[in-house]
Order: C-alpha cells, then structure tokens, then sequence
C-alpha cells in the first residue's frame, strides 16, 4: 500500500513538472513569435509619443544613426548605453533603424570627416539626407525624422515690401520667433519676396504666404499674384481686420467676400481674455484638423463669407463664436458688452476655410485666415496656434502626411505629502506591517504547538 502511494506521488510530480515545462517551452515559443509589451509607468517614459509613431510609419526605407561616442563619458558615464536605449523605442515601431557607434577617440579620421564636435554626437540619414543631434529626447529626435522624411525640398515665401510681418522676424508683429522658427524646424526653407523687383512668383515656391500690408500693394504686383493662382500655386492668405491695401482683386479671384468688422466672443470674456478674442475648440473634419482638439486664439479676427462656385471647393477650418456676434465697434469694457441687432450679424462665424480645385493637371490649395495676429510673437503661445498654422502649411505643401500634433510634455510626478501623512505612512510600514507580520508568524507557532 505504501508503494502504491509512493508510486502515485511521483507520478503526479512527474507530470506536474512535464506539464510545467510544456507550459514554459511553449511561452517561450510564443514570445519569440509574438511580442506584447504593457508600459505601466506613470509617465509613459518606457514607450513613444502616437504622433511620434505615425511619423516612424511614413518613413519607408530604413535609417542610419550613428553615435559618436565613447564607451564611458566622465560626466554622463555610459553614454552609448543610454542613447542605445532611449533609440530602443523607436525600433520597437520601425525596426530598419540602424544604430553604429563610433569610437571617436580611436577613430579620429570617421570622426573628423563626420565633422563631430561632442562626445555622443549622432547622425541621422535618410533618403540621401542627413542630419547632427548633439542632445536626445523625443521632440528633438522625432522632429529630426519629421524633417527628413520630407519628400521633397518645400520652399515657403511670403510677400514683403509693404510692411508685411516677415515669417522671419523678431518684432511682436512677425511671425518669425515661433510660427517661422516651427516650420524651419520642419524642414522648410523660408525667404521673402518682394513682386516689385521680381518679375513674377518662383516656380520653386511651394507655399505663398501674404500677410496684413500696411502700404497699398501696387497693381502690377496684385497682377503677378493673380498669374500665380491662376496657373494653380499654393496661398496661405493671413487677412487682418482693416483695409486689403490693394488686395481686393485676390478677393474677387478667389470669390470671397471680406465684410468689415471683428468677432466677439462671450466665451473669451468667461475665460479672462478681451472679448475682442475668438476662441477655436471645435473644428469641422479635414485633413489640417485631423487629431487637432487645441484650443485656438485669435485676436480681433474678421469673419469670412464666400460665394458658391463649381470651380472651387470650400472646407471651413474654424468657426467660432457660437454665442457672439461680428461687430463694428471695439466694446470698451462689459458695459458695451452687448448684441445690436441693428447693425451687429449674430453668430457662428467662420474665419478659416480651406479650397480646393483641379487646374494645369494638379490640385491646388489655398487657405484664408480672417487673422493673422494668432501667428504673431506676441501670441502664437497661445494654446495651439502655432500647430494649427504648421498644419496648414503642411496641407498646402502636400505633405498632410506629416501633419502631427505637438508632442504633450512629461506629466507633473511630484508628489507633496503633509507631516501628518508622511507620520502615517512611517507608522504603517515601520511599525504597523512589522508587528502584523509578527503576529502572523507568532499564531502560527502556537497553532503548531497545539497540534
């Protein structure tokens, strides 16, 4: 009978370690066919940003970093380690990035031909381009890809000559310390033109910016600018409140009608800005609007009205003030604050939309905003301004491929605890889980001794 039961135990263990090890070998076999990874860190550190990833995915053909570096920095330590795992998350997503490092202290003749300055210096190429990073994180890295994935050199002008705020400047009218600074950062080659020295629009120019001229635009110019829409060039058309200087005739080619006055929006008054502000939350489906939920402002915007033509195809972009209404009086202070319905239209009011047409074989586009403050250094901070106007230049340039939004900062993980719950806390675990565990172990030993 002993034998028997003997014989029965080491049956079941027999088949409890064969079941154990089936078990193991095909967990095994599973996880080399299939990988399933579950960040669980608070602050997301261990996995990409999604816009991140959408850029990785539009990038067809592998990439190539190098880093050079040595294998132990006096500062930093173990620097290839670091950038080798940090670089990890971006080949979970796209496994063609080839990662080389480079001694430059043993490999001085590479290092020297890179034209490498820093210890853990990278270069990143792609499709025949290539570029430096000297820092690492994921805004750096990813807007490095962003601009490299570029499939093609995209030259963006704007109209100068006239006063015009400059995609380049530093005045708080320009639009050049953010908005320009952004699309540079993207890839994109700025530089102005001025239509009374050049003889027409260059071919080359990928995107036409115009923005609020404070001198009239002289008519053999406008006529230059209705030659580029007519033989089907991208416009970005910043339309501050105030007169068109000249720029009537663009307004009648494009079958708009800018009527006077500004948006007020009750909304703005509830969020502590002047009333004079319209504020974007919701944006009507398209492809510059894709994934965008920022809330957007704009300062002293115009609204936008159109007449119907078969030729173009109108998306409005933004539409505000569901509650207000176009004005042609700056309220001063909340005792104006109100609705005259003798001379005020009432709300929503459009003051971004987007057209399309087929010409020369080609799509065109073009986008007219009732604003062009929101884009200026004195308020292109503003919530998403600055992504929005990068998407629309990257929809005009036919690269809404690579529309993406702003990457989101690092959550706030610090904790601040009282004196009276860093007491309890202490007593808990110091005190209180020490002597569970002990009465824990000391029922035991008593139970036992009974037995």
């Amino acid at each position: 009978m002993l034998r028997k039961i003997l014989n029965a135990h080491a049956f079941r263990n027999l088949l409890f370690a064969v079941v154990l090890i089936s078990i193991a070998t095909g967990l095994g076999y599973l996880a080399t066919r299939h990988h399933v990874q579950r960040d669980v860190t608070y602050n997301t550190i261990n996995s990409l940003e999604p816009d991140s990833i959408e850029v990785l995915k539009q990038m067809d053909g592998p990439v190539n970093i190098t880093v050079y570096a040595t294998e132990q920095d006096a500062r930093l330590g173990d620097v290839r380690k670091i950038i080798r795992d940090f670089l990890s998350l971006y080949q979970r997503y796209k496994p063609d990035i080839n990662l080389v490092f480079v001694d430059p202290s043993r490999e001085t003749e590479k290092a020297r031909a890179a034209q490498i300055r820093f210890n853990g210096e990278m270069v990143i190429e792609y499709a025949g381009r290539s570029e430096h990073l000297t820092k690492i994180n994921e805004q750096i890295v990813t807007g490095t890809l962003l601009r490299l994935a570029h499939t093609r050199d995209e030259t963006v002008m704007y109209l100068d000559g006239h006063g015009e705020p400059k995609l380049d400047g530093i005045a708080n009218f320009d639009l050049g310390s953010l908005f320009g600074a952004k699309l540079k950062q993207s890839g994109f080659h700025l530089g102005s033109l001025n239509l009374a020295l050049a003889q027409d629009v260059p071919n080359n120019v990928s995107v036409l910016v115009i923005t609020q001229p404070q001198v009239d635009v002289m008519p053999g110019e406008v006529d230059k600018l209705l030659r580029y829409v007519d033989r089907g060039g991208n416009l970005l058309w910043l339309v501050d409140a105030g007169p068109l200087r000249g720029l009537e005739p663009l307004a009648e080619k494009l079958d708009l009608q800018l009527p006077p006055g500004i948006v007020i929006d009750p909304a703005a008054i509830e969020m502590n800005v002047p009333a004079d502000w319209s504020l974007g939350a919701d944006y009507p489906p398209h492809a510059i609007t894709r994934h965008f939920d920022l809330t957007t402002a704009f300062p002293s915007a115009r609204p936008l009205l159109w007449n119907e033509n078969q030729d173009w195809q109108h998306h409005v972009l933004v539409e505000v003030a569901p509650r207000g209404w176009v004005s042609r009086i700056v309220p001063k202070g909340k005792a104006q604050l109100h609705f005259d319905k003798q001379r005020d239209t009432p709300g929503p009011v459009v003051i971004a939309m987007a057209l399309q047409r087929n010409i020369n074989n080609r799509e065109q586009r073009i986008v007219v905003v009732g604003n062009g403050e929101f884009l200026s250094n004195s308020f292109a901070g503003n919530g998403g301004n600055v992504d929005l106007g990068l998407n629309m230049v990257n929809w005009l340039a036919g690269e809404e491929h690579l529309i993406t939004q702003k990457l989101r900062p690092a959550k706030d993980s610090k904790l601040e605890l009282s004196k009276t719950q860093l007491g309890i806390i202490s007593g808990i675990f110091l005190l209180g889980l020490p002597l569970l565990l002990a009465g824990a172990g000391g029922y035991l030993w008593w139970k036992r001794r009974r037995a």
